[in-house]
């Protein structure tokens, strides 16, 4: 992904010399894969499910995270318990 980036910017910058907006065009994928891109493709470093932010500096600050979400799931499929049924039968298949 990064390769296709780099080469459609250079393009981009070559076809600014007859054209400016060619190059403001080049600054805005650049900022559309600083913003979105990298983000998205790079590998995550967690060994198992999904992690919702960055990794918590202590196991304390995971362990707090962790029980909040837990509190959360708790809490939603008390007050929406059909939804949540049919959630866990869509698990289990």
């Amino acid at each position: 992904m990064g390769t296709i980036v780099t080469s459609g910017t250079v393009v981009l910058v070559v076809l600014g010399f007859g054209n400016h907006i060619w190059w403001l065009a080049a600054v805005a994928v650049l900022f559309l894969y600083m913003q979105y891109g990298r983000g998205a493709s790079a590998p995550s470093s967690s060994t198992g499910g999904s992690s919702a932010g960055p990794r918590p500096s202590s196991y304390r600050a995971y362990r707090d995270r962790r029980d909040k979400q837990a509190k959360w799931e708790r809490r939603y499929r008390r007050e929406h318990p059909f939804e949540a049924r049919r959630q866990e039968r869509g698990k289990s298949k």
